[in-house]
Formats: C-alpha cells, structure tokens, sequence
C-alpha cells in the first residue's frame, strides 16, 4: 500500500527518526559522564538485563547479550570485582548461579538515569509546548507500530530495561 505524501521539511520520516536517533545516542552516552565506576556498553547492558531479570543464570545472560559463555564469566567476573554484581548459587541446583546487582549496582543505573533525564529535559524545555505534545503523540503511534515486532508484550516501556525477556528454561 502506497503511503500518502506528506508535507513539510521531512519528506523522509525514516532519515528524520534516525537522525533524532543519532542525537538520543548521544544523550544517552552523557548518562555515563561523570558516573564512577565508569561502565562499558557491554557492562550497561549487562546490568540492565540483570536489573530486568534479578537471578537470571550465566546462560540466558549470555543469550541475552548474543555473547559467548566464557566472555560472559569474565565481564561478570569485572563487575563483581567493581561491586557492582553479585553471584550466587541457586538454591534449586548448587550448580547454577544467578546474578544479581548489588546496591552499588542500582545505584550506578539510578545515577545514569538521572543524568540523561536532566539532559532529555533540557532539550524538552527548548521546544514549545506544542511540540512537546506531537512529539509525545508521534512516538505512542511509533510504539504502537513498533509493538507488532515484538513477542507478546510489546517493547519495554520507559520504566522497563530494553533488554529482551528471558527464554523459558
């Protein structure tokens, strides 16, 4: 089906959507200035999917991050020995461990948020009201598109990790 011509400067939403992209990145990354311990990606991505599913097992974490097990070990290995991790076994197999963020741990993601909430406000607080408003109306039917690719659920929501959900065991 045929889209219908729009109007206006942005004759290509999707090069509009990825250009904004492009500066949310660089938001985003401002979340770490000035955080200490200072995190890698691959370490923020750890912990968020840990903080999305406290106890989650070395395997499905290495699922999650479509890494290899023994790489997995030692990122988790790096944040243990920042504070930031905890492993523990799991009392229905000894031999199974599960991960959980510590207080620092939280604390860390907490910091992050903040800062990049402060920075999204920011530049909310440039734009009109008006504006503020489309755009809050444009991204609820972008998510309401978007969720016809995600399993069941939909995508994250803003209080949820974007991390995908853990496999059944």
């Amino acid at each position: 089906m045929a889209r219908p011509r729009r109007s206006g400067a942005h004759e290509d939403p999707a090069a509009a959507l990825g250009a904004a992209a492009e500066l949310l990145a660089v938001l985003h990354a401002r979340g770490q200035d000035g955080v200490k311990p200072a995190v890698s990606p691959s370490q923020l991505r750890a912990l968020l999917a840990v903080e999305g599913d406290e106890g989650i097992n070395l395997r499905t974490l290495s699922e999650v991050l479509g890494s290899r097990p023994p790489s997995v070990t030692r990122l988790c290995d790096r944040l243990e020995a920042m504070g930031l991790l905890v492993r523990t076994p799991r009392p229905s197999s000894r031999r199974e461990v599960e991960l959980r963020l510590t207080p620092r741990g939280r604390a860390l993601l907490d910091e992050r948020r903040a800062i990049r909430m402060r920075e999204l406000s920011a530049v909310l607080g440039r734009m009109a009201p008006a504006a503020v408003d489309a755009l809050i109306a444009g991204l609820a039917a972008f998510r309401e598109a978007a969720s016809q690719t995600y399993p069941a659920g939909g995508p994250p929501t803003a209080a949820e990790p974007a991390v995908p959900a853990r496999p059944p065991a």
